[in-house]
């Protein structure tokens, strides 16, 4: 009888340790934040950046790759928090000088060798503008957030941020041609989904 009872007791207990895990992945998995660029401008729907500001989290780094590719770098325009790093790979057949002037970092891959893989960490946020000083075509705006709740729209604008903990956030928004219109706020509540639309205009 005693064993009887100390195994209903120990069943209980890991019952309850689990129940209580369960309800603790829950309270920290956030809500998400679906939404569309409004603009006249159709062709600028895309390649725009949507972040929030003001979420206090610890940031959590990230690392992403980018490709020069037929002289050309793939993707267009990527996001990262700060403190994250972004790995340079050149997959044509020729030599490239990739440069940035921007503030927010400064540096120069000189010679940039064919089948090579240059690392680069960015620890400033803002705007940083990669090109090529002999291709001009050849660029990516690579966008430096203060946390990880960022995303790029597709050519349709449209994105998602998820995991965005519970509360009531500014949307900011970069654009290499368009400006956001007005302050736009949102609102996130666990596990549900916040819909928004921004305006851009020139």
């Amino acid at each position: 009888m005693k064993r009887l009872k100390r195994a209903n007791k120990i069943f209980k207990t890991a019952l309850f340790m689990t129940s209580f895990g369960i309800i603790t992945t829950n309270a920290f998995c956030g809500g998400t934040i679906n939404g569309t660029i409004d603009t006249p401008l159709l062709k600028d729907k895309g390649d725009t950046v949507v972040y929030l500001i003001g979420v206090k989290r610890s940031v959590v780094p990230q690392h992403k790759s980018v490709y020069q590719q037929n002289l050309r770098i793939v993707p267009k325009v990527i996001t990262i928090p700060v403190g994250s790093t972004i790995d340079i790979t050149n997959n044509d057949n020729v030599y490239s000088t990739l440069n940035s002037t921007s503030p927010a970092k400064v540096f120069s891959l000189k010679l940039f060798e064919p089948g090579t893989t240059r690392s680069i960490a960015f620890d400033k946020p803002g705007a940083v503008h990669l090109h090529c000083n002999v291709h001009s075509e050849m660029s990516v705006w690579i966008i430096i957030t203060d946390n990880q709740y960022a995303a790029v729209t597709g050519q349709e604008g449209r994105f998602t941020i998820p995991n965005v903990p519970a509360g009531t956030y500014e949307i900011a928004t970069w654009n290499e041609k368009l400006k956001q219109i007005g302050k736009k706020t949102v609102t996130v509540a666990e596990g549900k989904i916040a819909t928004t639309v921004i305006k851009l205009a020139q």
